[in-house]
């Protein structure tokens, strides 16, 4: 026997040790078909190095529960708050008071889904740019009295993280506590110097599921994408914007980056709290609770909201069931405005079945993009939404990075969550829900605004795109949920 045909017996040999095995650990996942396949191909091409990607990459850990929430003494307070809300809901008490009839439903998903409470003594301040969202930032944690709580995606050593940095370390000088957290993967570029200087001023700074060889493959594909801060347990901020020159100066090759975030005063700060407080205790195992952290909250007038988290860690994918309720429960108009538009199948039909029943969809993503693979796969959906009535534009002035979507007049969502599968299925996010006519009404506003620095896409125009790119969108359609 030839030292080649040899060479053909070993590798059937492994190919049928490796790939068979890992291609029924996917299948017993029960994961979308979709995902399936697309691994299940990778697996047949090159089945090898398929095999180590998918271990890198590809597991599936929402089932597995990432992390025990066991012990977390502020979400046991949150559960029974939950449940007695659910309990005045069925007696149609809580919903008559706060004139919520026509969002009853998504209330209750929330709060079923993610313990997510309906709190009603909110004010609310949208914000529209970076310069905005920073200055506004400050301002708060200038006024910080005994605790600063930050949690992001993104923290640059750069202008205006240390700008933040230095602000934080002089509150800290004043007694004030300070925790952050950032995401190990988002935020590589900070270095040790940077983590040491807090940590010399007595800041605690943490990050999130560090990635580092063996561990690096459980947690490569599971990212703390939220943006969050929590002042004194009453302020909270939430949105888009991570700390980072770009959402100030823009970015080579992009240009202006236009970008949501949401500034909230009351008893939704509190309730920010608790996704904080849970993610504490997964990387410290510190427990935050009592009134300093929780002030007690109240039934005063103000905006209607709900912060609803999701991620690996929860059961439920919370942030998509929460669009899909809204979705669905449309009656005029469906306003999203996302940077990469890669929704789930589920969400996908909803729209193209709210369209074909002439409610008006409209949808803004960017032209320019920061990550090209997205941006393909972005595009990849665009005709078969088309198709169905959606329209579709692109935004032209810089790149437009703001995640919120408006429902009739009635219910509005901003927060850290793209409206794509990694978002929903895989990162941790948390979002907003907003129920109240003149929030909806001032976010429209942005909306009309953000829809003037655009250009419609045309079905017709956009079947006659270059053959080159239907290709790269459908090989970006095929390759994305992989990452």
């Amino acid at each position: 026997m030839s030292d080649w045909s040899q060479f053909w017996n070993w590798f059937y040999l492994i190919f049928l040790i490796t790939a068979i095995p890992v291609a029924l650990m996917i299948i017993l996942e029960k994961r979308s078909p979709f995902k399936t396949a697309a691994w299940i191909l990778v697996l047949i091409l090159i089945p090898i190095f398929g095999m180590i990607f998918y271990l890198v990459f590809g597991q599936e850990y929402r089932k597995r529960k990432m992390f025990s929430r066991r012990g977390i003494k502020s979400l046991k307070a949150m559960r029974r708050l939950s449940a007695e809300q659910l309990k005045n809901i069925e007696q149609n008490k809580l919903i008559s008071l706060a004139g919520l009839h026509h969002q009853a439903t998504i209330i209750r998903l929330l709060l079923n889904n993610s313990d997510s409470l309906l709190t009603t003594g909110n004010k609310l301040h949208l914000l529209v740019d970076g310069q905005q969202t920073f200055d506004r930032i400050i301002e708060a944690i200038e006024k910080a009295r005994h605790h600063i709580h930050m949690e992001y995606y993104i923290f640059a050593d750069d202008k205006i993280g240390n700008r933040i940095k230095d602000i934080l370390i002089k509150k800290r000088k004043e007694g004030v506590e300070v925790r952050i957290i950032v995401d190990d993967v988002g935020s590589w570029g900070l270095t040790r110097k940077f983590f040491r200087e807090l940590q010399a001023n007595d800041i605690e700074i943490y990050p999130f599921m560090e990635v580092r060889f063996p561990r690096f493959t459980s947690r490569v594909n599971y990212r703390n994408h939220r943006k969050i801060i929590v002042i004194d347990g009453k302020t909270g901020f939430i949105g888009g914007i991570n700390i980072a020159d770009r959402y100030i100066e823009g970015m080579k090759g992009l240009g202006h980056w236009r970008d949501t975030h949401l500034q909230i005063g009351g008893d939704a700060a509190t309730t920010l709290q608790v996704i904080f407080a849970a993610d504490w205790y997964f990387i410290t195992k510190q427990n935050l609770y009592g009134y300093r952290y929780f002030p007690p909250l109240s039934d005063a007038p103000g905006v209607p909201v709900q912060i609803s988290a999701s991620g690996p860690d929860y059961s439920w994918k919370s942030i998509e069931q929460g669009f899909f309720a809204a979705i669905t429960t449309a009656r005029k108009r469906i306003h999203i405005v996302t940077p990469y538009l890669m929704p789930p199948p589920e969400l996908k039909t909803a729209l193209k079945t709210a369209a074909l029943s002439q409610v008006d969809v409209r949808i803004i993503i960017p032209e320019k993009s920061d990550a090209s693979l997205s941006r393909w796969c972005s595009f990849s959906y665009v005709e078969e939404l088309l198709e169905a009535g959606v329209r579709i534009y692109f935004y032209q002035k810089g790149f437009i990075h703001s995640k919120y979507l408006l429902v009739d007049d009635s219910i509005a969502s901003v927060g850290t969550s793209n409206f794509d599968f990694r978002s929903f299925e895989t990162n941790f996010e948390a979002n907003a829900f907003i129920y109240q006519k003149e929030f909806t009404s001032e976010l429209e506003q942005h909306f009309l605004s953000d829809l003037q620095h655009c250009r419609e896409v045309r079905y017709r125009e956009w079947r006659k795109r270059p053959l080159f790119d239907k290709v790269r969108e459908s090989l970006a359609h095929i390759i994305s949920p992989m990452f």
